[in-house]
């Protein structure tokens, strides 16, 4: 579903990512760990566009798409939540969601303007995907709410929602759980197995290796930009290589 192939980003003569293969195949959820200034973000931030690599190349099925914008990936169905819950102030819950679907609707501003009686009934089936996943992410009673009152727990599942609503292929959640209390970290972690089991494939880099060791099918692990381990969580677990690199350091004992 996935392939990165040698790929390198350089900030200056300093490598964030270097020489990165991964392959994730369809339905599969890949976890990526790393210390602090592993590449973890910045890697995603290259398969989702908004960095351009130095070298090599990210493929969605057999298409090339390293040099596609991140609105054109985003229609080729690739999504990604970022870390901070990234919301649109002055709108309710369910219009957030909407705003995701942008990349499937077929009517521009200007019809839209006109209220055609197309647009009106893909704006009536926008409401009602919203309204679904609202319901599949536990916020159908918080729909007409103000998106920024929410706390922070149910402003990154609105963003989970909003993802959905562009029907994705590919779904990047990075560092979903930063900053959310134990029970709203396991209502998250809830929420990504459902999508699992719906077939969707998933890449989670979150620095809670408990959190990506009990979700992950496989993880990669990368340390100063470069991929030190790859395999099953219980193999990541007792890698020496990992331990001494991140499990066995300060930040991943304390998590």
């Amino acid at each position: 579903m996935l392939r990165v192939e040698s790929l390198s980003r350089r900030f200056g003569g300093v490598y964030a990512v270097k020489d990165v293969s991964i392959e994730v195949k369809k339905g599969e959820l890949r976890g990526v760990i790393g210390p602090n200034g592993a590449g973890k973000s910045t890697l995603f931030h290259v398969i989702a566009g908004h960095l351009r690599p130095s070298a090599g190349r990210v493929l969605l099925g057999d298409q090339a798409i390293d040099h596609l914008r991140p609105d054109q990936r985003a229609a080729l169905g690739i999504a990604i939540v970022h870390q901070g819950a990234r919301i649109f102030r002055g709108m309710t819950v369910r219009e957030n969601v909407m705003v995701g679907a942008h990349t499937k609707t077929r009517h521009g501003f200007f019809r839209a303007a006109l209220r055609s009686p197309s647009c009106r009934r893909e704006e009536r089936e926008t409401r009602e995907r919203a309204d679904a996943l609202l319901e599949e992410v536990g916020l159908a009673d918080q729909a007409d709410r103000s998106a920024e009152s929410l706390p922070l727990g149910q402003q990154r599942s609105m963003q989970l929602a909003r993802a959905l609503a562009a029907d994705p292929t590919v779904l990047l959640l990075d560092e979903p759980a930063s900053g959310l209390r134990a029970g709203e970290r396991r209502q998250f972690a809830r929420l990504v197995r459902r999508l699992c089991e719906r077939g969707l494939t998933l890449l989670l880099v979150e620095h809670d290796v408990a959190l990506v060791t009990s979700l992950s099918d496989r993880i990669t692990v990368l340390d100063l930009g470069q991929v030190i381990a790859e395999g099953e969580p219980g193999m990541i677990r007792e890698d020496p290589a990992v331990i001494a690199a991140y499990i066995g350091s300060p930040e991943a004992q304390a998590s």
